[in-house]
């Protein structure tokens, strides 16, 4: 773990996968004082609270993973999108068997970025962890639902992106009037069903 000082009061803490980004986040998550808790894919942005922040992170134990998940969230979704093919055949199996993977696994919101309420989920099944699209699409559709890579995710509005899209959804995943804008939150477990 390594720890970098952003500004007068914030740490930016580095370690080697999502499993210990998860062990952070879970160390730092009631510690009073802190303002600010952003997980990423490999660091943890906390503002506030440094003597504190430094104390908890100096027993925290990066191989285990919290066990706790605050919510869960089940997002309907038409598996119509137009890479559920593609994704069928570099998969080798039937888009029947893409659906079924896509909607049998539980997720975990990982982390959120890209754009607001965008929640990298994490348990994607083996055979759907496929490479992003050679060629990123210029406008992704809002509640598109997409594979990259380890993570799977829905597209909160429409924004450029060049994940394999194999479905989307009607739920509204931000929405910046309500207290809480961004349904996803990391720490999260999230299943897929078919709408």
């Amino acid at each position: 773990m390594l720890l970098r000082r952003c500004g007068t009061d914030a740490l930016l803490v580095e370690v080697d996968s999502l499993t210990e980004v998860a062990a952070v986040r879970a160390a730092l998550a009631d510690l009073d004082g802190i303002e600010e808790l952003v997980p990423a894919a490999r660091t943890v942005l906390v503002k506030g609270a440094l003597t504190q922040v430094r104390a908890a992170l100096a027993t925290v134990d990066l191989t285990k993973a919290p066990a706790n998940h605050p919510r869960e969230i089940t997002i309907p979704v038409s598996y119509d999108g137009p890479d559920l093919d593609l994704v069928a055949e570099t998969a080798q199996v039937s888009t029947e068997e893409v659906v079924r993977l896509h909607t049998e696994a539980t997720y975990e919101v990982a982390f959120c970025g890209f754009a607001p309420g965008f929640g990298y989920l994490t348990g994607l099944p083996e055979p759907l962890q496929q490479p992003r699209l050679h060629s990123p699409r210029t406008k992704v559709p809002a509640g598109s639902v997409g594979i990259a890579g380890e993570f799977t995710a829905a597209y909160p509005r429409a924004t450029p992106g060049g994940w394999r899209l194999i479905g989307r959804t009607d739920i509204t995943l931000f929405d910046a009037k309500a207290e809480t804008p961004a349904l996803l939150q990391p720490g999260d477990q999230v299943r897929f069903v078919v709408a």
